[in-house]
């Protein structure tokens, strides 16, 4: 059943006279006075002008904090919202309406739509906590859960990242901001490491002079801070290297594949042999041995 209806229908009727609407309105019009409709103007006015003030020194103090423009702005209307409905209850109190009825109704149906848009709600909470606490801007690279992409706008709901295959991926806030967030490009720089396998018979010095020759010839490699070539693993039948450098976050890619490009070409100049999973058989001869007789039939 919708959340809404069961909680409409829970409101006791019980207490509502048989007399119309109509004739009600007629008799409360009747009980007004002069001094009653000049109060509740009054009333009115010094409302709106204390909202009003309110607002701007709510304003003013939300722009002196870490919160960001746009929940700052959520919060300055859903403030401004909650105390016009205070207005007109106060008012309506000043002209002699009931409003216990009206109250208790509005309460009834703000926790009714609260139920059926808890997933919505969900998502704004979670949108105020990723605009406040600000773990990345748009045009940030982010990676959250499986997903990985450029954020391309922070909506009201959802996150919207594009990834390398030029695929869109929506992220409700609410998941976004409870998950673990990676950040590649808070710092402005981005980091390229790529690992390559060299033979055992390849001096050390040898396969580093290689690395920084095709580090040399890529292009948009940051000096600072600088590349480094180091020895990460002792394989079976390789050893391994890894190369660091530092990039603009726009140029990973770029000079990742380039960097990868240039390596090959570095070490058939340097004469390292560029290694690969294999195995050695290795034959001895047995001299002085006589191998047993082959039996017959055999």
């Amino acid at each position: 059943m919708d959340p809404i209806v069961t909680a409409l229908s829970s409101i006791d009727t019980s207490s509502i006279d048989s007399e119309t609407l109509a004739q009600q309105a007629l008799r409360l019009l009747r009980s007004w006075s002069l001094t009653n409709i000049l109060s509740a103007l009054a009333t009115l006015a010094v409302c709106v002008v204390s909202i009003k003030l309110f607002m701007r020194l709510l304003k003013r103090l939300l722009s002196h904090t870490s919160l960001g423009t746009r929940p700052q702005s959520y919060i300055v209307s859903g403030i401004r919202i909650l105390l016009y409905v205070l207005t007109g209850v106060i008012v309506a109190q000043g002209l002699g309406i009931d409003t216990t009825s009206l109250v208790a109704l509005l309460s009834v149906f703000s926790l009714g739509v609260a139920l059926a848009a808890e997933e919505a709600l969900g998502n704004f909470a979670g949108t105020l906590v990723l605009l406040s606490s600000r773990p990345f801007l748009v045009g940030d690279v982010i990676e959250s859960s499986s997903d990985i992409g450029t954020v391309q706008e922070i909506g009201l709901h959802y996150t919207k990242l594009l990834n390398i295959d030029g695929q869109y991926i929506l992220i409700p806030n609410k998941d976004l901001a409870a998950s673990r967030i990676k950040n590649y490009t808070a710092l402005g720089r981005r980091r390229v490491t790529v690992t390559i396998n060299a033979a055992y018979d390849a001096s050390t010095e040898a396969v580093k002079a290689a690395c920084y020759d095709a580090v040399s010839m890529t292009e948009g490699i940051l000096p600072d801070p600088a590349p480094a070539v180091r020895l990460t693993e002792y394989g079976p039948n390789s050893i391994g290297y890894s190369v660091f450098c530092w990039v603009r976050p726009s140029d990973y890619l770029g000079v990742m594949y380039a960097l990868n490009d240039h390596l090959r070409d570095a070490f058939a100049r340097g004469g390292v042999e560029m290694t690969y999973d294999h195995m050695n058989v290795h034959i001895v001869e047995n001299r002085g041995v006589t191998p047993p007789p082959i039996a017959p039939g055999r």
